[in-house]
């Protein structure tokens, strides 16, 4: 269905930003645009939990009854929880709600040997301790351990105690204590071969009992899983409900009079400062495994993947949940349209053009080329595709840039990255 008549579409030119009105004399179309924002937000973080609560069913199945295909299950509940979350980083930079949040579930990299054991040839250099002595800390080898001058007793590993006491230990960022990461080094492992196919190898006994315990404290292995996948459905009940209908997100987003600010802030600074700059060209220029995003399950290029098409969505005004349900409405797409529609129709190409630079990359991560694979500075194929995929990020963020204009907005200061603002900057 049209949402604007020619005469509307004539008229919009000379009228404010947020009075344009659809033609069927409904609200504003500003107001239907963050409604179906906010809808969608709903829809996303709702599909996060659903299969957080999925994944915590087969970790917990996993912990009952340790075996092979328990840990296989859990492996694949990971994987189908972060389809619906990546979707969702698109809502960052633009609600701070969001962006003081999402630390705690989706913070990268991460130093391992805060949790567990480690070997030397997949940890961090030793100097790196100097700057951070809690990178050794292996709280789930240590029932108590000393922390900036305090002792600090580790004895229950609870959801509080990662949440208050673990995560970002010291004031230290790469102290990843809570989220999707530190539930993934528990099921993986870490991932010791570098530009090669192989994932971690954690073997599933080293949640087993008894004499079949392998890599020691088995039983505070197992606490911690099960604390940082509650921990995780938690955080993602409290966010599910801020953009439920009646939620502090919905409502803050909905009372924005300039709510396409969030949406294209979002945006922006995803693809080009986030995505573009630190997690993808930043690993390229660096040839650094330890620089991808889900590195202990080798699924970076599905991360890269879904957080493109969460941009894309939300510009398109349309989300396909994981039952298949569709949540649309409309679109900051027809908001720019109205504007000017060629200036619609090239950021939709761009954002097209991009998730197709994304599909190859994961079609070839699929046929056995892995994301450290394409690391590799040998692998010029490789190399090729994470490029084109950071170009089409870069080029879909000019025309972001062209769409913030056109809808009257003043120019954004979208998030940086020095990989592609001063690559030199990366060396020193």
């Amino acid at each position: 269905m049209k949402l604007l008549t020619s005469c509307a579409v004539a008229a919009l030119a000379i009228q404010p930003l947020a009075t344009i009105a659809l033609a069927d004399g409904h609200a504003p179309m500003q107001v239907q645009v963050m409604e179906t924002y906010a809808n969608i937000a709903a829809a996303k973080y709702g599909d996060s939990l659903t299969t957080a609560r999925t994944l915590q069913a087969a970790i917990d199945a996993f912990l009952d009854a340790p075996s092979a295909e328990g840990l296989q299950g859990a492996k694949d509940a990971w994987l189908a929880a972060r389809v619906p979350y990546q979707q969702t980083e698109v809502y960052r930079f633009g609600n701070p709600m969001v962006d003081d949040w999402e630390g705690k579930v989706n913070a990268w990299p991460l130093d391992e040997g805060l949790i567990d054991y480690v070997v030397a040839e997949g940890s961090a250099p030793l100097e790196a301790y100097d700057e951070n002595p809690a990178a050794a800390i292996n709280v789930i080898q240590n029932a108590s351990f000393t922390l900036s001058g305090s002792e600090i007793d580790a004895s229950a590993l609870t959801p509080a105690f990662l949440e208050d006491t673990l995560h970002e230990a010291g004031g230290a960022e790469a102290n990843v204590a809570t989220g999707y990461h530190a539930i993934e080094f528990l099921l993986w492992g870490q991932d010791l071969g570098a530009y090669d196919a192989t994932a971690g190898q954690r073997p599933w006994t080293d949640y087993a009992s008894g004499d079949a315990c392998t890599g020691g404290n088995c039983d505070r292995r197992g606490a911690y899983l099960k604390a940082a996948t509650d921990l995780l459905v938690t955080d993602l009940e409290y966010m599910a409900a801020a953009w439920a209908e009646g939620g502090d997100a919905r409502a803050e987003a909905l009372a924005d009079e300039n709510g396409l600010v969030r949406i294209l802030t979002g945006m922006g600074s995803l693809s080009y400062g986030e995505q573009a700059g630190e997690r993808m060209q930043l690993g390229l220029l660096l040839n650094d495994p330890e620089e991808e995003h889900s590195c202990f399950a080798d699924n970076t290029h599905n991360d890269h993947f879904y957080d493109a098409l969460g941009i894309r969505n939300v510009f398109n005004g349309s989300y396909v949940g994981v039952d298949g349900t569709i949540t649309s409405g409309a679109s900051l797409r027809d908001y720019v349209a109205a504007k000017d529609q060629a200036v619609a129709d090239a950021l939709g190409a761009a954002l097209d053009a991009t998730q197709m630079e994304m599909t190859e990359m994961k079609l070839a991560a699929e046929a056995g080329l892995k994301y450290d694979m394409m690391l590799d500075p040998a692998n010029e194929a490789g190399g090729a595709l994470i490029q084109a995929a950071i170009d089409g990020l870069v080029a879909q963020t000019r025309e972001i840039e062209r769409a913030v204009a056109v809808v009257g907005l003043e120019p954004i200061a979208f998030e940086g990255s020095d990989s592609l603002d001063n690559p030199d900057a990366v060396f020193e």
